[in-house]
């Protein structure tokens, strides 16, 4: 049995009664010998309250993952039933199962097809899309609902750029500008183009009662960014049935199995507003799913900071087939980017975690059709992070400290190039770029070191010269001491496309305390200050500040300090 989840029955107009059915046949993209299939399924007849679909290939075709239905095959016979949510469809409605598979160098159409055991009578359109390349990717592709070739939105905005953030100024959210410039000196920073977070279903089309989205939905801001003149606006895509599995206070909406309602309330809906041809002048880039991947690779069993809920995402796949879905459906408009969260050096950066990430995020780019579906990967988001540690070294002097604990990295900026240099390693092409979030990692103040320390112990040396001072680098929420680190600004150093503000600053982490809300966000002790620590924090204290809302709630004494705490300083 083959892959799960998928696309909602679309109604159309009523048909005459009696079974009936048609089927359209799409090779939506082709690469190699792998293929991406796309099948409408149109009930002509009476409704249908299940559905069982069968064809044959000609030429050896093999499924090696399906969605929105159930799939099997038996030598050259593919069979298609319904998943338990989508089996009634009514007369004149319609379902889309699609599927990845492998051919051997012929990949003919198949020519017949049967719904309930009766043969589609009605129109059967075999349609199978001529490959061909597309100049916004490279990569072969066709139209998924159409066959023909497409290259993203109508009025193509020309080949994507090799970095979305060069030449031209970003999106300045006017939501976060009027809090920012509520806190006193806020106007200092107001100015900076931050990302979007779509983080419910609510906030496509906005969402007045939420504590993080305002009134603005995606088309709200889209429009806005067409009247600033902006080149490019960010999205950040989270979302994801049972939501960052390892914390409670970024839980989500969905739960671990709702897969379809990703796909059909939440994916399908923002790639209709972003591929709008209205918006086709202007770079979208979507940040995808923060901290989800890395979390099949730490938070499981056989690791310290392993937890249920992690064990439950690696186990039903919907992690890796949600965003291979996101990647898909949106690196498929021609002025869309993606990156994809790839964590933090201090996550990631040990041996055991570095290359098996990289692994698991060149399967789940294969698993969407194409790594050309992937722009670039983003590090540090939402996290604090130091962008750079001059005064240290990381040999095998300083990596025995309890400080860098045997980690390869010790900075942000070392991390993600190398990093880069793994990914495009398995596979991605050797234009991949990196996103650093510089939004609360810059620890300025009186506490920054300005030498190294070189008496005492190596700890005593390490904890002395390290400008990161978390008590920690396990703590991610509302830090004490943290302050804004660099600025928004493009190709700030090899490999780097972007210094960005991915993470608003003075949007809080989550909240001190338990707060009962209607977003399904809960209370982590992480974000107590109070908190004496777990195996992932080495036990040790949160380093919290007290008082702080909810997660994505406007927290002004968080953004007051990160101000106050500036560096480059304000």
């Amino acid at each position: 049995m083959l892959g799960l989840g998928g696309l909602s029955v679309i109604q159309a107009l009523p048909a005459s009664a009696a079974p009936g059915c048609s089927v359209t046949y799409t090779i939506a993209n082709q690469w190699n010998n792998g293929f991406q299939g796309n099948i409408v399924i149109r009930n002509v007849g009476d409704a249908w309250t299940s559905w069982t679909l069968r064809f044959s290939f000609a030429n050896g075709q093999t499924v090696s993952q399906g969605w929105t239905g159930r799939f099997s095959q038996s030598g050259s016979a593919v069979t298609v039933a319904n998943e338990t949510w989508n089996g009634a469809v009514a007369t004149g409605g319609s379902v889309n199962p699609g599927f990845i598979g492998t051919h051997t160098g012929t990949n003919a159409v198949p020519t017949s097809f049967s719904v309930n055991n009766t043969v589609c009578t009605g129109t059967v359109t075999p349609t199978t899309g001529t490959p061909t390349t597309n100049p916004t990717t490279g990569t072969p592709t066709t139209s998924p609902t159409t066959g023909t070739p497409t290259t993203g939105p109508t009025g193509n905005p020309g080949p994507k750029a090799d970095n979305p953030y060069a030449g031209g100024t970003g999106y300045v959210n006017p939501e976060w500008r009027a809090k920012a410039n509520s806190v006193s000196g806020g106007s200092r920073i107001s100015n900076n183009p931050t990302a979007v977070w779509i983080d419910r279903i609510a906030a496509i089309n906005g969402t007045p009662d939420s504590s993080s989205n305002g009134p603005m939905g995606v088309r709200a801001h889209l429009d806005a960014a067409l009247a600033q003149g902006a080149s490019y606006i960010q999205f950040v895509i989270y979302n994801l049935p049972g939501r960052d599995c390892a914390a409670l206070a970024s839980n989500g909406e969905l739960t671990a199995t709702e897969i379809g309602r990703y796909r059909t309330e939440y994916i399908d809906p923002i790639r209709a507003i972003q591929a709008d041809a209205k918006y086709a002048g202007l770079r979208i880039i979507n940040i995808i799913e923060i901290d989800s991947l890395p979390n099949l690779i730490t938070n499981v069993s056989g690791r310290a900071g392993a937890t249920a809920a992690c064990d439950t995402m690696k186990a039903n796949g919907n992690y890796q087939t949600g965003i291979a879905y996101a990647l898909q459906r949106l690196g498929s408009i021609g002025n869309v980017y993606n990156y994809v969260d790839a964590a933090h050096h201090g996550w990631i950066g040990w041996d055991d975690n570095f290359t098996p990430t990289a692994q698991l995020l060149a399967q789940v780019a294969d698993l969407s059709g194409s790594k050309a579906n992937v722009h670039g990967f983003i590090t540090n988001t939402a996290n604090y992070s130091a962008l750079q540690e001059p005064y240290i070294t990381v040999n095998d002097t300083t990596r025995p400290s309890a400080w860098i604990d045997w980690n390869r990295y010790n900075d942000e900026l070392s991390f993600a190039q190398a990093f880069r240099t793994a990914l495009v390693g398995q596979g991605f092409a050797s234009s991949l770029g990196m996103l650093i979030d510089t939004s609360r990692n810059g620890w300025g103040g009186t506490a920054r070191p300005t030498g190294p320390v070189t008496t005492g112990t190596i700890n005593d040396q390490v904890n002395g010269s390290r400008i990161d001072r978390r008590i920690h680098k396990g703590n991610w929420c509302n830090q004490s001491g943290a302050g804004l680190g660099e600025r928004p600004r493009s190709a700030p150093a090899a490999g780097i496309d972007a210094y960005v503000w991915v993470k608003p600053p003075g949007e809080s982490d989550g909240s001190s305390t338990l707060i009962p809300n209607t977003e399904g966000k809960g209370f982590d002790r992480m974000c107590d200050p109070t908190y004496t620590g777990n195996a992932r924090n080495g036990n040790s204290m949160s380093g919290a500040l007290s008082g702080a809302p909810i997660s994505g709630a406007w927290f002004p004494a968080q953004v007051t300090q990160l101000m106050q705490n500036a560096y480059p300083a304000l």
